[in-house]
């Protein structure tokens, strides 16, 4: 059996956009004529300059190639061009190749992928999300007011979420890391007092914030919301300096959690081993794929950190996640777009399960997933911009800010 066609589609969620401006997923055929889906999560460039890379990065690396033959083939995307070292733009392209291998492997062999994983440690794989507008809110509003989040997260609850996640803390920006407006630093903990009281002792707050702060930022918003105590206090700064999340953790009585901007087991192992973070947020579509999750996972047991995957993307990705979740003794909790996404659900033709605040791990062959090619060529992308942008403007000390939220649009 040897990979030997590569298709590629780039599919612009409808209206209100859950995931991301776009989505990518490569399909591989074998010689056999098994196919197999991925996806690509890196958005350093645009998807037509992304799609050159996955078709480089799939001819270059695994045409011809026994899909078997991850390892091989993960060094030599790794090593191209004499790096060895991670590459988000790479290594986001081999990511998806490599996911659409592993959905290749279980159907050739009739079972699901984390059968091949060591098989299946969790019969179900708890959920969060983050907390959304309902259709008819004001979503400009929605993302500053405590009122609507706190009743939409007793919504979630009632649903059967244990988790909701929430980020009022202010602009991302490619400046790096600011000091928080004290506006944003009382918007957060008005935010997490009223949440906190909408569910109680029912759910676990999950604080997000984009990688906003510098470090000393981080660590005066933090002390602000120990009181509520959020189980996690997600990428308080930016990724590009992994030391300083020691000097958060060392500060603040929040668990830090961290990973969805971060590539292989290089950056995660010298994660751990700088200390300070103990929940893991790899995404699977840019740090290597299903093998090198598994690997950190493996990585996390010895340092006793948990992992959490993340996904803001695609129902693919969604579903590596939980074939991984599904294999590995240290899952804390899986991402979900919601109950799973309405056109999420409606591009794999609801093949994954979501039951009471948990997913359920599919038992099909491969991802377990109906992958809707029809619909996704129905809705392709056609705008310019990139999945997530950062805004330039920086932070407003006077005026204060409005998070745009997680739904782009052109």
């Amino acid at each position: 059996m040897k990979l030997k066609h590569l298709e590629i589609f780039v599919v612009s969620p409808p209206a209100p956009g859950w995931g991301g401006r776009y989505w990518i997923f490569p399909k591989l055929t074998t010689d056999t004529g098994l196919v197999g889906y991925g996806e690509c999560y890196a958005s350093t460039v645009g998807p037509d300059a992304m799609r050159a890379v996955i078709e480089d990065v799939f001819h270059r690396h695994m045409e011809g190639e026994n899909p078997e033959n991850i390892e091989l083939m993960f060094r030599r995307a790794y090593s191209a061009g004499f790096t060895q070292r991670p590459d988000p733009t790479v290594m986001g392209a081999f990511s998806g190749l490599e996911i659409a291998c592993w959905d290749i492997l279980g159907k050739a062999r009739g079972r699901p992928v984390y059968a091949l994983l060591g098989g299946r440690m969790n019969a179900r794989v708890r959920s969060y999300t983050y907390l959304y507008p309902d259709e008819g809110d004001d979503a400009a509003e929605f993302w500053v007011n405590a009122d609507m989040n706190a009743k939409a997260a007793a919504k979630a609850v009632a649903q059967g979420f244990t988790a909701i996640k929430f980020d009022p803390a202010g602009p991302y920006t490619i400046r790096g890391g600011h000091q928080p407006a004290m506006s944003d630093i009382s918007r957060s903990v008005e935010f997490c007092a009223k949440i906190r009281a909408a569910v109680g002792d029912r759910a676990d707050l999950l604080f997000g914030t984009h990688g906003q702060f510098t470090t000393a930022g981080a660590i005066r918003l933090g002390r602000e919301l120990e009181p509520y105590n959020p189980l996690w206090y997600e990428e308080p700064i930016p990724p590009d300096n992994l030391h300083e999340f020691a000097e958060v953790a060392r500060m603040v009585r929040i668990p830090l959690a961290t990973g969805e901007r971060l590539s292989t087991k290089a950056e995660f192992g010298a994660l751990l081993r700088l200390g300070g973070v103990k929940i893991l947020q790899p995404a699977l579509g840019r740090m290597g794929g299903i093998w090198e999750a598994k690997k950190v996972a493996a990585m996390a047991e010895v340092f006793n950190a948990e992992i959490a995957p993340h996904l803001y993307a695609g129902p693919v990705e969604w579903a590596a996640n939980i074939h991984l979740a599904a294999s590995i003794p240290n899952i804390l909790m899986a991402e979900t777009i919601q109950t799973g996404g309405a056109f999420h659900l409606k591009l794999i033709k609801h093949t994954l399960q979501w039951k009471d605040g948990y997913i359920i791990p599919p038992d099909a062959p491969g991802l377990g997933i109906e992958f809707d090619e029809e619909l996704a060529l129905a809705h392709p992308f056609t705008g310019d911009g990139l999945h997530l942008q950062m805004q330039e403007a920086p932070c407003d000390y006077s005026e204060g800010n409005r998070f745009a939220g997680g739904a782009p649009r052109e």
